[in-house]
């Protein structure tokens, strides 16, 4: 499974390109074990659908309605194209890398 429990508060998910990115966003969301910060790492994503973007979309809306956090990082140039293309990139929170994503997320706790 490629989510990395990183504390007790953060969870790192390892996206991957479809089908495998659905199946993976899937067991974020039912994973009891999920820590309320979650930073998805998307340097193995190389494209997203539009059923990617309503799924990132609903994501976003249940961990914001619960007082959670969300940061992307890793995105490459075509799915940022892709962000910026749609405004999502106004939405989300992005960071260069994990590691960047780790540390803006601990400083925002």
């Amino acid at each position: 499974m490629p989510i990395e429990k990183w504390s007790k508060d953060v969870s790192v998910l390892h996206l991957s390109d479809d089908p495998q990115f659905t199946d993976d966003l899937n067991a974020l969301e039912q994973d009891p074990t999920r820590a309320p910060k979650v930073v998805l790492d998307f340097a193995a994503v190389h494209f997203i659908n539009s059923s990617n973007i309503a799924k990132l979309l609903r994501l976003r809306k249940r961990l914001v309605s619960q007082n959670e956090r969300l940061i992307l990082s890793n995105v490459g140039t075509q799915v940022w194209s892709t962000f910026l293309v749609t405004g999502l990139d106004k939405i989300f929170t992005f960071s260069e890398n994990v590691t960047t994503a780790l540390m803006r997320i601990g400083a925002d706790a």
